[in-house]
This record gives C-alpha cells, sequence and structure tokens, in this order.
C-alpha cells in the first residue's frame, strides 16, 4: 500500500491559524512601531480596492495544500502600509505614492531561449490559468517577516504558455521601466530595471507562485499589481514586482541588488539563520503587526524539506546571500 507523506506546509483545516480579528488603525500603527506615522498612508486600504478588469475573479479557491499552522495571517492593512517598492521610494511607506502606477493596459513581453517570441496581455493571460489562494511565509533580507493569502498561479503554467527551449538554463524577471510612472526610477544610482532571475529548476518548483492578487482581492499598486512572483523560501528581494518582461537565457543574470550591492548580495537569496547578512544578523525576525515580536527564523522560510534538494553539489556556491 503507497504511503502518501503529507508536505511540511500542509495542515488540515481544523487546526489551521485563522486571521485574527483586524485591530485597530492605531493598534496596527503601535504594533508596527509606527506611533504617529498613520497620516503618510491615510487610504491605503481604500486604494487597494479600486476597480479592476479582473476582479471578477476573485476570491479565488484555497488550496488546502498550502496552509500555514503556525503563525497567523498578517493584517491587510498592516501589508497595505508597509511595503518595499523601491520604484516609489526607499522607505516602506510608499502606499500611495505607489498609486501612480497604472496596471491596466499591461503586457508581458516573453523572450529569449523560447519556441516564439510572445506579447501576453495580462487580461488574455488570466484567462489561461487557473488562480487559486496560498497561505505563504515572506521572509525579507531586512529581517522582517510576514504571511500573506496570495492569490494566482504556479509558474509551471506560464512555463508551458512560453515553451522554454532545453538551451534555457534561468529566468529572468524584469519589472516596468517607466521614469514617468515611478519618480524614482529618474535616480541614477540604481541600476534600473528591478530585475531578478531564477534557475529552470527553481521556477519549475511547485511552491513557485505568479501572484495576481491578496486577501481575496487584485493586487494591490503597492504590492506589485498586476502581476508580482513569490519564491517563498527565498529573500523577498527575489520577488520581483509588476512584471513586464521574462527572458528564457542560457547565462546567469545579475539582480538589481547584485549589481548595485554585489558584496552584500548575490544569485541565490535562499533564507538561512545561520548566515548572516554582513551588517545584522538573519537568525530572528520581527513579526509585522505583532508589536515587535522576534521569532526564530527557519531554513529556507520553513520550506526546507521542499527545496533543499534543488541545492545538491551547489555547497561552494554563495546560497544564503
Amino acid at each position: 500500500m503507497p504511503i502518501h507523506r503529507k508536505p511540511t506546509w500542509f495542515l488540515s483545516e481544523k487546526n489551521a491559524t485563522p486571521e485574527s480579528v483586524f485591530h485597530s488603525r492605531r493598534q496596527i500603527l503601535a504594533g508596527m512601531g509606527l506611533g504617529g506615522m498613520s497620516l503618510a498612508f491615510p487610504n491605503s486600504a481604500a486604494l487597494a480596492q479600486q476597480a479592476d478588469p479582473a476582479a471578477h475573479l476573485f476570491p479565488a479557491k484555497r488550496n488546502e495544500k498550502f496552509t500555514l499552522g503556525d503563525r497567523a495571517l498578517t493584517e491587510e492593512r498592516v501589508n497595505l502600509a508597509y511595503n518595499n517598492f523601491y520604484e516609489y521610494g526607499e522607505t516602506k511607506y510608499i502606499a500611495n505614492a505607489a498609486q501612480q502606477l497604472k496596471p491596466r493596459p499591461w503586457t508581458i513581453q516573453i523572450e529569449g531561449l523560447v519556441e516564439k517570441p510572445m506579447t501576453l496581455d495580462i487580461d488574455d493571460l488570466f484567462k489561461r490559468v487557473s488562480f487559486e489562494e496560498r497561505l505563504y511565509r515572506h521572509r525579507c533580507v531586512e529581517a522582517w517577516s510576514m504571511t500573506v493569502p496570495w492569490t494566482g498561479f504556479p509558474m509551471r503554467a506560464l512555463l508551458e504558455i512560453a515553451k522554454p527551449l532545453s538551451s534555457a538554463k534561468y529566468v529572468r524577471f524584469d519589472t516596468f521601466l517607466d521614469p514617468q510612472m515611478a519618480p524614482n526610477q529618474r535616480r541614477r544610482i540604481y541600476p534600473w530595471p528591478y530585475l531578478e532571475g531564477l534557475t529552470m529548476a527553481e521556477a519549475a518548483h511547485d511552491l513557485t507562485f505568479m501572484v495576481t492578487g491578496a486577501y481575496g482581492k487584485p493586487l494591490a499598486k503597492q504590492f506589485g499589481a498586476p502581476i508580482r512572483i513569490s519564491v517563498p523560501w527565498k529573500y523577498g528581494v527575489k520577488h520581483v514586482k509588476s512584471i513586464n518582461r521574462i527572458a528564457f537565457v542560457d547565462k546567469r543574470p545579475k539582480g538589481f541588488w547584485e549589481s548595485l550591492q554585489p558584496s552584500e548580495y548575490g544569485f541565490w537569496a535562499n533564507v538561512n539563520p545561520a548566515v548572516s547578512h554582513p551588517r545584522w544578523s538573519q537568525a530572528t525576525e520581527e513579526v509585522l503587526g505583532t508589536a515587535g515580536k522576534r521569532i526564530p527564523t527557519l531554513i529556507f522560510n520553513g520550506y526546507g524539506e521542499e527545496v533543499a534538494g534543488l541545492y545538491k553539489g551547489l555547497e561552494n556556491e554563495r546560497l544564503w546571500a
């Protein structure tokens, strides 16, 4: 009789940690240590619910393979108010500035080592895939974390559409380049556009997820509308937002932060609590919305059993930063 072993992220519905009751705005800000900063993002939640052509696709059914039992979901308004999106500024409080993003019309260029390069209209792409909701941990290299109900589809589905050639070894993801829409792209100290890469094996992994929404709604602009990626065992620097170009290549791409600070950031960016960033420890993380609570960081962000095999034979590589 075959034995079906459940992956480590699986938890039955009866044991899943439910999303906690929404706190008041003041409690949330206090829990994040933001105190008097409420005026910096007065309408974040409302801005995230503007009309979207894909709104009828939400909420999507939750895939129960991808649930979490060790943490509660991070409150939606906490996530809406605290984001990295360097196209709109270096602080975390870019929610209002990010409303300059125009997620329609939007296309994704598929190019490089594929059977046939193509341009996909985002809403046509959405018609060709099936949406589902997954609960994922998210760990930033800055040592904070959150837990998010992402909506989207497996990256594998996009690979089936793109039809990469066997000579493709890596996938490169680019964020848009439009300094009129994203004023911080006028700053020449940064190597725009923001880009990152994965190996083909990483891209095809069951956990790698093309994100189109969160909290049962289309993706908020500050989250990287209309489409981003989640690779939950890697630091957030790999989770490219507002993707408009995907290229299949045979040489390893050099990402945004690797280009900017190669002494601190490399290609792999896997989560490892035992390997410190050059300027801070990665042993623990601050969970957003918990009044500064810190918890131990897990190897591969808790997904080690599922992904460690991707890195066999690469022990001499800089896998953790």
